[in-house]
């Protein structure tokens, strides 16, 4: 049967009505389509930037840090004392089942020492708090003199032992040697090694411990 004019302009009508609907949803799909694109690329556009500016923040902070690399940090790790309270001064502490001397974690009394360098001994206890705080200490059994001057130089000429340096004498350890130590890390030698010092004191200083204050925060 034949179609007539009429029949043929509204089926015409409704096939111009589908072509529309069709183009306008796909028009809505690219448009969709483009936002989602422009909206991925804004967002890691923004995590490139938030990542490069921690960096910055991080390495401008502490730029010492990074210059090491992680086969090139020194000292021996040694496993973090499961007790670490304050006991009362001058209650001894038995730090023998630490396995090492001079210890690097445990209990401590409840003061610290000030920076500085001491030819006197102190305390593990005393020291021990030290450690705690992220600070750095320098143990030494040094007999000849012209070793103890050379030390001496060698702690002043870092200029971050000032905020977290504390050297003593220890005679725990044997003649001639000198062990850096802070919390749960010591690095032992002997001869003065001023670029030794140095280095421990940029990676450690401040970095381990579950306190981070300088020992120039002194208790009255």
């Amino acid at each position: 049967m034949p179609f007539s004019k009429r029949r043929i302009r509204r089926s015409g009508a409704r096939t111009n009505q589908s072509n529309n609907v069709v183009n306008s949803t796909r028009r809505k799909w690219i448009k969709l389509n483009i936002y989602y694109r422009i909206a991925s690329a804004v967002v890691i556009i923004l995590m490139i930037v938030g990542f490069a500016f921690a960096g910055l923040k991080l390495g401008s902070g502490d730029n010492s840090r990074s210059v090491y690399k992680t086969t090139e940090i020194p000292g021996v790790h040694y496993e973090i004392a499961r007790y670490s309270q304050h006991i009362s001064e001058p209650t001894p502490i038995d730090y023998t089942d630490l396995g090492h001397i001079p210890p690097t974690s445990g209990h401590h009394w409840p003061k610290w020492a000030k920076c500085g360098f001491y030819e006197e001994e102190l305390p593990d206890e005393l020291v021990v708090h030290n450690m705690e705080h992220g600070n750095i200490v320098i143990s030494y059994n040094l007999v000849k003199k012209e070793d103890l001057d050379s030390l001496k130089k060698s702690f002043s000429d870092v200029s971050l032992s000032k905020l977290w340096g504390v050297a003593r004498f220890y005679s725990g350890i044997p003649e001639g040697q000198i062990s850096l130590s802070t919390w749960g890390i010591t690095d032992s030698f002997t001869n003065v090694d001023p670029s030794r010092i140095q280095r421990f004191f940029q990676v450690y200083h401040g970095a381990l411990g579950p306190e981070k204050l300088p020992c120039n925060a002194h208790p009255k």
